[in-house]
Formats: structure tokens, C-alpha cells, sequence
């Protein structure tokens, strides 16, 4: 139902992105867009890009008087620093680093100089991918659907959790510092190893946790493999930058303990009789559905590869060793990502959903929101007959 793309280069021109199946209906505004934008821009660990971008977006299609038409949206954010870059004769660069895109891409296409792998890999394209989600995001807060996320480790300082927190208290005081951490107290420790990895001249990474607050139970489906929704997620996580690991809830934990100490409990609650879960260890899907608990995806981010000390390579021009030349780069980039992983989240949900409703505007699509099927036991009636597959075979 809801397609993207993004393309440009790193110190290109500008950026692009084209959503297509968004529906009609839909007040929209730059600002909804800038706002995520600088949320990605700001973060403990950032390095010198970022003092030079002021992403600004511009609508060129798609949104007419504040209003998305039905037909594709197109976004673009100029590259400040490409002017910087227009006239460069630009150095060949023929040692690949570890870590990136260099060598890979180099096998992959051909190419005869690395620096083309360079401008395409980088993070930098994620400024599209923010973009296209704080539409998706405004598409889902119509249904009362909502994402944030947070830092829950950077290196190895990791936070422990308030428990009696909400999710939304959560994302509200992970914006009020700059390592986007739910628990104060592990601020401070976070910066530290932040700054020693600065003065080591080396990278760290880390853990955050994305939740989507609201979600209708029946989002995704068993039925195929591709249209199970935690596949779905961890995809999207993963395909971020540096991002080589997602799981749905405490996933890797379970895996460690008995069936009986994981699988959620099903209960009747209030008078209207919900069905409802007394934990949430499955991460709020089961068997590809969503259940209606939160869906919480945890994403551990590798140390990003761009390191100031030179690491050993090859030289592809020469044939020799080499060590590998500086790019300039974040030290921790985890912070800024959490709200790439946002976005992420909501771009599949706000897919998900339209496959759920259908219909061209919103106008068309809430009340058969309205009109979904609960978690209620009236809303799941059973024959509770004896029956047959009745295959003729």
C-alpha cells in the first residue's frame, strides 16, 4: 500500500524522497517535518556534520493547502554542505575501510573509485527516511497511534529502567538530554564513556528501544511470511545504518528461559469483557498480528566504522597494505538514531494499516477503524461445532 524511495548523496546536491499510497485528507505542514528533522540533528557524540546542516524540507508535490492529495509526496533538504564540494577536485580514494559500504560496494557494482559506495551508504540518506516518517507519523496519531523510543545502553553503561514509568513519561524525559536515556542517573556515565571514546579516537554503539503506544490488535497477518508485522519491523530496523541487530521485546532474554516464564496470560477484564494480556513479553505481536499491547522493538546499533585512528586495509590501486584514511563522523551516533528508528516503525505501521482499512482519504478510513474487530469476547464468536478440513481428496 505505502511505497518510499529516497535518493542523493552525502555531499551531493541535495536529498529526495518520494512516498507514494499516502491517503488524501491529511493536514500536513513543513513543521511537522522540520521538527523530526532537528530531532535528528541533536544528540551527545555528534560530530562536526551537524554544526554545518540546518535541515529544512521542501514540499514539491503531493500537498496542496496544507492538505496531502492522494498523489505522490515528494520532499527535498539541500545539502548545505555541497557547496563545499562543488568545485573540489576530489582525491581518489582506493583504500577500502572496515566496516563500510567501500568494499562491498566496489564488488558489487564495479565501481573504479570508493567514494561513490561512500556517497550513497551514508547516513546521511536517513534524513529522507525522518522525513517520510514524521508524515507517516502524523497519518497514525489520527488513530490515536503513537511512537517514540529512547537510549537504553551506550557502550557498556547500560541504564535500568523504571518499571513504573509509562511509555509516554519515558519519551518525554528521554528528550530532556542529549543521549536520549529514560533514567537520569545514567546520564552522566553515558557521557563519560562517550568522552573517553573521543579521546581514544575510536566509536561506540549501543541499544534503543522504539514503542508504538495504541496499536490495534490484527495489524499484519500469519499467513505469508512477508506479511508477518515483527518481520516486517526488524527489517526496517536493521536496514538503518550501522543497525545489526532488532529483536520484538525481551527476545534474546526468553530464549534463555522456560515457555511457562515468558508466554503472556490471557485474561478477562471490565464489564465490556477485553481480552487482555497480564505481561508483555511477546513485544506486542503473536504470530505476526499485533495483539493490542505495545509493540516494542529493541535495535543494537554496531560502533559506527568511520574511526579516527587507521585501521589496516589494502591499498586497491597499488596492491599494498595501507591504513585507511579519516571521514569525518559522529564518535556515538545512538542518540541521533532513535529518531531514525522512529520513523521507521511508523512507516510499516502506517503500511500495515492502510492494508488493514484500505480507502483513499482518511475520511474513507475511519470508520472502518471504527468498525474493526476488538479483543472483546463478543466481537469473537465461536461455533464450537464438531467440523471437517472437507478437502475432496
Amino acid at each position: 500500500m505505502l511505497r518510499f524511495l529516497t535518493a542523493g548523496e552525502s555531499h551531493g546536491p541535495s536529498l529526495t524522497t518520494l512516498i507514494d499510497g499516502l491517503p488524501a485528507g491529511l493536514k500536513l505542514s513543513v513543521e511537522d517535518i522540520n521538527t523530526e528533522l532537528a530531532r535528528r540533528q541533536q544528540g551527545y557524540g555528534s560530530g562536526g556534520r551537524m554544526s554545518i546542516e540546518r535541515d529544512e524540507v521542501r514540499i514539491t508535490s503531493g500537498v496542496m493547502n496544507g492538505m496531502t492529495t492522494g498523489a505522490p509526496i515528494a520532499l527535498h533538504v539541500d545539502n548545505r554542505d555541497y557547496k563545499n564540494w562543488r568545485e573540489k577536485d576530489i582525491t581518489p580514494m582506493t583504500t577500502p575501510r572496515p566496516g563500510h559500504a567501500d568494499l562491498t560496494g566496489a564488488i558489487k557494482y564495479g565501481y573504479r573509485e570508493l567514494r561513490i559506495a561512500l556517497e550513497r551508504a551514508s547516513a546521511r540518506e536517513t534524513t529522507m527516511r525522518v522525513a517520510a516518517g514524521a508524515i507517516c507519523k502524523r497519518l497514525l496519531a489520527q488513530f490515536n497511534i503513537h511512537i517514540g523510543g529512547y537510549v537504553v545502553q551506550i557502550g557498556d553503561v547500560r541504564a535500568v529502567l523504571d518499571e513504573s514509568l509509562s511509555y509516554p513519561d519515558r519519551f518525554r524525559i528521554a528528550e530532556e538530554n542529549d543521549v536520549r536515556c529514560p533514567s537520569p542517573e545514567f546520564v552522566e556515565a553515558m557521557h563519560g564513556v562517550i568522552r573517553q571514546v573521543k579521546i581514544d579516537k575510536d566509536t561506540l554503539g549501543g541499544v534503543m528501544e522504539i514503542v508504538a503506544l495504541n496499536v490495534p490488535p490484527g495489524l499484519g497477518s500469519h499467513v505469508q511470511w512477508d506479511r508477518r508485522l515483527d518481520a516486517r519491523i526488524v527489517a526496517a530496523m536493521v536496514s538503518i545504518h550501522a543497525m545489526k541487530g532488532a529483536e520484538i521485546g525481551p527476545a534474546f532474554e526468553n530464549a534463555g528461559k522456560r515457555g511457562t516464564q515468558v508466554h503472556d496470560e490471557i485474561m478477562l477484564t471490565g464489564s465490556d469483557k477485553m481480552l487482555a494480556r497480564r505481561t508483555n513479553r511477546a513485544g506486542g505481536l503473536e504470530g505476526g498480528i499485533t495483539t493490542g499491547e505495545p509493540i516494542i522493538a529493541r535495535v543494537a546499533m554496531k560502533p559506527i566504522s568511520t574511526i579516527l585512528q587507521a585501521m589496516p586495509s589494502v591499498n586497491l590501486a597499488t596492491g599494498e597494505p595501507e591504513v585507511t584514511t579519516y571521514e569525518r563522523s559522529d564518535f556515538c551516533a545512538l542518540p541521533r538514531a532513535v529518531p531514525i528508528g522512529e520513523a521507521m516503525m511508523a512507516i510499516v505501521l502506517a503500511d500495515a494499516l492502510m492494508e488493514k482499512l484500505g480507502g483513499d482519504s482518511l475520511d474513507e478510513m475511519r470508520p472502518r477503524f471504527e468498525s474493526l474487530r476488538r479483543a472483546r469476547l463478543e466481537d469473537l464468536p465461536m461455533d464450537n461445532v464438531e467440523w471437517r478440513f472437507g478437502y475432496d481428496q
